[in-house]
């Protein structure tokens, strides 16, 4: 096994080389084109990268949400090697990767993954895990679609750029991607909800339709359709981690109560009102598998 550090978090002119970025100088060329030479003697290169409580956190506001320093320098080098190689990504917020996520051949965002992270990377890399993990952030294509947020208003999102081409998100809320696939079908929904009190049931088949064992997430998300106020496009009112086999399928029981479907009023009042709801099953808040409805009354 071969290491080489490839490339400093943040280069030495950083947090100004955000404003006024600068080619790597002689020193940290010298350290990429050493992981350039471990790549292309490697049958396979991990390339970690990201950020640390140094670049972001509490009182760290940053002007870009690029990769710091020259580590995007660092995979494109690794890259024109033509040799097999994987990103891990370290940090708590979300990063405009756009050119990896394009170009690499596979990414892992590891989030902080704490003292035992090396060996469940290692775990997911090697297939010995099946990773089940869903995003709870949402990633932008650029700074220029800030503010951008989950869950939203209608129309109350920036400009998104379509002219420029870069309409849409980079990774939604809920988004996580598997070793195998599934499959959503057969959506229920037993409507037994008035403006007091009651319940909604709802059920959802989910099956393995892959070759390998895994983990999904089961997202349900609520819309008001008609309310006297604004509210929310999507509300996530459940989730539930489901493991099958390849194969199997399982049916998810959701639960909604009158708390779920509240809002606020004119008059600051918590209350219920009575009208359509439509009901989203999916695997994140972008890819809705199934749709239904259901409505309260009086």
């Amino acid at each position: 096994m071969l290491y080489k550090k490839g490339a400093d978090l943040v280069d030495k002119n950083w947090p100004e080389s955000e404003i006024f970025p600068q080619q790597p100088n002689a020193d940290e060329q010298k350290m990429i084109e050493e992981a350039v030479s471990a790549a292309e003697q490697a049958e396979m290169t991990v390339v970690v990268l990201g950020g640390n409580t140094k670049t972001a956190g509490e009182n760290k506001s940053r002007t870009s949400l690029n990769l710091p320093g020259h580590q995007l320098d660092l995979v494109k080098a690794i890259h024109k090697t033509g040799k097999p190689y994987v990103v891990v990504l370290i940090g708590a917020q979300p990063m405009t990767i756009n050119w990896i996520d394009r170009y690499s051949p596979a990414i892992v965002y590891a989030g902080y993954p704490g003292v035992k992270g090396g060996i469940a990377v290692a775990d997911v890399l090697f297939g010995d895990y099946n990773p089940g993990g869903k995003l709870t952030l949402t990633f932008p294509k650029s700074v220029g679609q800030l503010p951008l947020n989950f869950p939203t208003k209608p129309n109350a999102q920036s400009d998104e750029g379509e002219t420029a081409k870069i309409k849409g998100l980079l990774y939604p809320f809920g988004y996580g991607l598997s070793y195998t696939d599934f499959e959503y079908s057969c959506l229920k929904i037993d409507n037994r909800m008035k403006i007091k009190n009651g319940k909604v049931m709802i059920s959802v088949d989910v099956k393995n339709s892959g070759k390998t064992a895994g983990d999904e997430v089961v997202q349900l998300y609520l819309r008001d359709l008609v309310s006297s106020v604004t509210t929310y496009e999507k509300n996530l009112r459940g989730f539930k981690r489901v493991h099958l086999r390849p194969g199997e399928t399982k049916t998810i029981d959701f639960e909604i109560g009158p708390d779920d479907i509240m809002l606020w009023n004119r008059q600051m009042q918590r209350v219920v009102e009575p009208g359509d709801f439509r009901v989203m099953i999916g695997s994140s808040s972008e890819d809705i598998r199934l749709t239904g409805k259901f409505t309260v009354a009086e």
